[in-house]
């Protein structure tokens, strides 16, 4: 199906905003699909991201700029997704002793587990993602995006 199609439009779409449209709904999709994967955790991809970054810290403590700084989707709530998954038992927060204007930020062993779970059904969202793409689409797919 191409992006006419998909916008239900008559007129061609000249090549510049047709390629734009075109990667909106891709972007589109592939939130949609992803969203869905993690819906059995009631938990939001930007929740998923900080989650994986403090278990990328194997143990170590982040503070809320760690978190910032290597988020996929730079925002300026990540105070309130750690909140939420303070409530949800997926990570704990304490004020660091050297610095008490710094929060520390760590993942509990239940945010662990609960990771892994998530990690299986985003790799089969992932399947899902790809399946129409070989290697070498995706080589060159990721050439093509580095120009950006």
């Amino acid at each position: 199906m191409n992006v006419e199609e998909i916008i239900k439009t008559s007129k061609e779409i000249p090549l510049e905003p047709r390629t734009l449209i075109h990667m909106q709904l891709v972007h589109n999709k592939i939130n949609e699909t992803m969203n869905s994967a993690l819906k059995p955790f009631e938990v939001s991809l930007q929740q998923f991201n900080v989650l994986r970054i403090l278990r990328g810290q194997k143990g170590q403590p982040a503070n809320l700029s760690t978190l910032n700084e290597r988020m996929v989707t730079k925002m300026s709530n990540t105070t309130r997704l750690v909140d939420k998954l303070l409530i949800k038992g997926f990570v704990d927060r304490a004020v660091c002793p050297s610095n008490r204007r710094k929060v520390e930020i760590v993942i509990t062993e239940s945010g662990l587990k609960a990771l892994e779970q998530m990690d299986a059904s985003l790799e089969k969202a992932h399947e899902e993602i790809y399946q129409n793409f070989n290697t070498e689409d995706l080589e060159k797919l990721n050439e093509l995006l580095d120009k950006f």
